[in-house]
């Protein structure tokens, strides 16, 4: 009986020697489909945050008639492209620069950098870090 035992415990140990990267591939995926279900999740703070943003960085400059933000802070499912610095637990980092309506379609500079941090949930200006001339 206790080569029995013996041969019992080997054939064990290679099924799970042999399961393991059925296994750990099973966890990336769960790890994957709870990060995709996280960010579904974040999609309308992150909508709200720029859409936030975008507003306060353009009534600080003067209006839409003084003032457009680049076109990354347009960006459609609100994913703030390359505007969007970061998303932690202290908020929505945005950084962008702007300048006189057109200026991107007439292909001139920017004159204005803006950096603003927007709470966590989308709906209020944590700081303002700056709004001023490029740099």
């Amino acid at each position: 009986m206790p080569r029995l035992t013996t041969i019992a415990g080997a054939l064990a140990a290679a099924t799970a020697l042999a399961l393991s990267p059925v296994a750990g591939l099973a966890q990336g995926v769960n790890q994957t489909l709870e990060r995709i279900d996280q960010l579904q999740q974040q999609a309308p703070a992150r909508q709200r945050a720029l859409n936030l943003a975008r507003n306060t960085v353009v009534q600080l400059n003067g209006g839409l008639s003084q003032y457009m933000p680049a076109a990354c802070m347009f960006a459609s499912g609100g994913s703030g492209g390359s505007c969007l610095v970061s998303s932690t637990d202290q908020g929505f980092l945005f950084r962008f620069n702007g300048g006189a309506p057109g200026w991107q379609q007439l292909g001139k500079p920017p004159t204005i950098t803006s950096e603003i941090l927007i709470s966590p949930d989308g709906r209020t200006v944590g700081q303002v870090i700056y709004n001023g001339p490029l740099r």
